[in-house]
């Protein structure tokens, strides 16, 4: 049987009359990284702030390494707790070297030298002690707070938007190593981010909040491409929604007709989530689509296309095809994988 790092039981957490955390429960298996990925204010954050004991719960369970640390009574000081955690802002000691910043949890003096030494191994800072942080690049920074973080050897990591200081194509750099790191070191993490495309490439798995509770948590490819609700579909990939009526070969939409089976109670309206490589240009068939807008993205072009019911749609194609506002064009779902299908808001697919 797989260990445990984590289990969370029933979490409630209000602020006044307020709930920001409302039932959420999961458990993480050593070694696991789960992205913690929501719009802003859904909860994240005080999840993570609960399970460090910077927050007090209301009601639930939480449980580090088999130790009860919180449930609603008790509760044990964040010191205690065996947890590690990276800031935004890094929280780095300016006035301390980068060894003394990483030294800064050990508690044993004597433990303090070889355990930075491998710190600043794991991290690609070897022989870069002795400086202090205003002469590290921001990616450096990020790795001195990692490594600080990890040296006191916690059973959970909690990072709570560590990227987000960062300008983007650093961001992607760091994000690569951050997760490398972490998987060498076989450390359990939570990850909290509000990017979608970052919790997909971080994640082992994506717990996806909204207004307090989770609303689906998988592999990142199950959240993608089986989402169980319409907000998932939309925040997963920015859907957009296609109405149309189930019908005996499939689904007849101002698109034409998804050749795709729903479920055995499926039949009336239905929502179909699509994506802007979800549909194609079919140059053989009459328009049944106008382009309202066209918006360059270097190595494509995106299009607003309205169908005949009024339904706006995005549709993805290639930089060298351009097309201007108001020109009649036929659109066509692709063909290559299943799209989900809702019916009052939950996937029917």
């Amino acid at each position: 049987m797989t260990e445990l790092s984590v289990q969370c039981e029933q979490l409630h957490k209000s602020f006044g009359s307020l709930p920001v955390v409302n039932g959420v429960s999961f458990a993480l298996q050593s070694g696991e990284i789960l992205a913690l990925l929501g719009p802003s204010g859904c909860g994240k954050t005080t999840l993570l702030r609960l399970l460090a004991g910077f927050e007090r719960l209301d009601l639930g369970r939480i449980t580090i390494a088999d130790t009860l640390v919180a449930d609603g009574q008790f509760h044990l000081p964040t010191e205690k707790r065996r947890t590690g955690m990276v800031f935004q802002d890094y929280a780095i000691f300016p006035h301390l070297t980068v060894a003394d910043n990483i030294a800064f949890g050990l508690k044993q003096r004597r433990q303090q030298r070889p355990r930075v030494a491998e710190m600043l191994d794991l991290v690609g800072l070897d022989g870069q002690g002795d400086k202090m942080p205003h002469e590290l690049s921001g990616g450096q920074q990020q790795r001195v707070a990692l490594a600080r973080a990890l040296a006191p050897e916690p059973v959970i990591l909690l990072l709570d938007e560590p990227f987000s200081n960062l300008d983007a194509n650093l961001r992607v750099q760091v994000r690569r190593e951050i997760r490398d790191l972490l998987r060498k070191a076989g450390t359990t993490a939570i990850f909290v981010t509000h990017d979608q495309e970052e919790a997909l490439f971080i994640g082992d798995r994506v717990a996806l909040m909204r207004a307090g509770q989770l609303e689906q948590i998988g592999r990142p490819e199950t959240l993608f491409h089986a989402p169980r609700t319409e907000f998932v579909a939309h925040f997963m990939g920015q859907s957009d929604f296609v109405p149309g009526i189930v019908a005996a070969d499939g689904i007849i939409t101002a698109a034409g007709i998804l050749q795709q089976t729903t479920g055995p109670a499926a039949a009336g309206t239905v929502r179909i989530g699509v994506r802007a490589d979800d549909f194609r240009f079919d140059w053989s068939a009459a328009p049944n689509a106008v382009i309202v807008a066209r918006d360059f993205a270097g190595m494509d072009n995106l299009y607003t296309v309205r169908l005949r019911d009024d339904t706006l749609v995005r549709v993805r194609q290639p930089h060298t095809e351009q097309l201007e506002p108001g020109a009649g064009v036929h659109i066509a779902f692709a063909d290559d994988h299943p799209l989900p299908v809702f019916q009052h808001g939950i996937n029917i697919a």
